[in-house]
């Protein structure tokens, strides 16, 4: 497919600044011609590509969007549902890849994760397909670390208990954690530096601290530091959240099993971590499968899901945020049958929700675009 012009908005975010860092690390905008848009610094310096200077043009100049075969964004949902319409209905063409959850869900559109629905994202480009969306950060993650069980359809039922962390909710979330921190630690640092203090005060302290009209809550609502948040996105009718309804609904979509859907409840809950989300299974099996051959499928499954053996010295050491962030790894562990039955299976997994979960499946369907024949 022949690709020549591209252009990419909302490139300053957590998310777009971690896309164009591996786009430029893997050289997928070699020898295309390049745009970056601004809603906000129009006419100042764009990224230097090596093609010479150039300035940001208007994320809302539908003339200039319109010259492009790809647009690639990370702007967010309320300037797709502005910009996408309009330009369709002006006749655009090109391919639009986008972030936002905006339209994950539509008809016209193919949540993209080749390494598990390759053969989806081929029958959509096949049919016509131009709308390529990157999905949910978690239920990304767990299709990719579960993805051996998924393709071999041994999965009746599963429940993921989530924990996950604040650059979930962008760069002034991840700010607002270590203000919190450091609030902490400062206004009780006096009791930390004394040995002979009981412990009794300095959890008065903390307490005191997080109940207190100056603790930075502006984009959390409440503490995180030291506590954690049971409630992730908007309130659905059955009573879970929207975060928790993504792992059916999109989990399904991305496997193209939306008429035989895989039954899939979640609990989302925000915890303490700078980076990476984690995510606890339960599993029923469709039978009763030896651990073995289930180690071996999970193992197997694509080029960045590793196995890590169930002790703990392997699970300290490698599946916990602080061992994957900035990595492409997807490391599951604690696998083990279940006292529930031999049908049941448990596990465990971490992965960077900034790259796989977010930037990596975008920028892997531009080259399965531009490569594409």
């Amino acid at each position: 497919m022949q690709i020549e012009r591209v252009g990419i908005v909302g490139w300053r975010g957590m998310v777009g600044s971690v896309l164009l860092e591996r786009m430029l690390a893997e050289g997928d905008l070699a020898g295309v011609g390049t745009t970056f848009y601004s809603t906000s610094q129009v006419g100042q310096s764009a990224p230097d590509l090596g093609a010479g200077p150039s300035t940001l043009e208007d994320a809302y100049d539908f003339a200039s969007l319109s010259k492009q075969d790809v647009i690639l964004t990370c702007q967010g949902g309320d300037y797709t549902k502005q910009v996408l319409p309009r330009l369709r209905e002006q006749g655009w063409a090109g391919h639009w890849i986008d972030a936002a959850s905006a339209k994950r869900m539509d008809e016209d559109a193919v949540i993209v994760l080749d390494p598990v629905n390759r053969e989806v994202i081929d029958r959509g480009i096949e049919a016509g397909i131009r709308n390529f969306i990157g999905g949910n950060c978690t239920v990304s993650l767990m299709l990719l670390s579960l993805g051996g069980l998924f393709e071999a359809d041994l999965i009746e039922w599963m429940t993921c208990m989530t924990y996950q962390a604040a650059s979930g909710g962008g760069a002034r979330h991840m700010r607002e954690l270590v203000a919190q921190m450091a609030m902490l630690g400062q206004q009780s640092g006096s009791l930390l530096a004394d040995p002979e203090s009981g412990i009794l005060p300095l959890d008065a302290r903390i307490s005191e601290l997080l109940a207190h009209e100056d603790f930075p809550t502006d984009q959390f609502g409440v503490p995180l530091a030291a506590s954690l948040i049971p409630w992730i996105d908007s309130a659905m009718e059955a009573g879970d959240t929207r975060e928790e309804w993504k792992a059916f609904a999109e989990g399904n979509k991305i496997l193209g099993r939306q008429d035989d859907p895989i039954p899939i409840d979640s609990v989302c809950v925000r915890i303490g971590a700078m980076r990476c989300h984690s995510q606890a299974f339960t599993i029923k099996l469709r039978h009763d499968v030896p651990i073995d051959e289930i180690e071996t499928r999970l193992d197997e499954a694509n080029d960045w899901v590793r196995l890590v053996r169930n002790d703990k010295a392997s699970t300290l050491a490698e599946l916990t945020p602080a061992a994957v962030t900035g990595t492409l790894d997807i490391p599951i562990g604690r696998v083990r049958k279940l006292r529930l039955g031999p049908e049941y299976l448990g596990a465990f997994t971490v992965g960077d929700q900034l790259l796989w979960g977010a930037a990596e499946p975008l920028r892997r369907i531009f080259r399965i675009l531009r490569d594409h024949d």
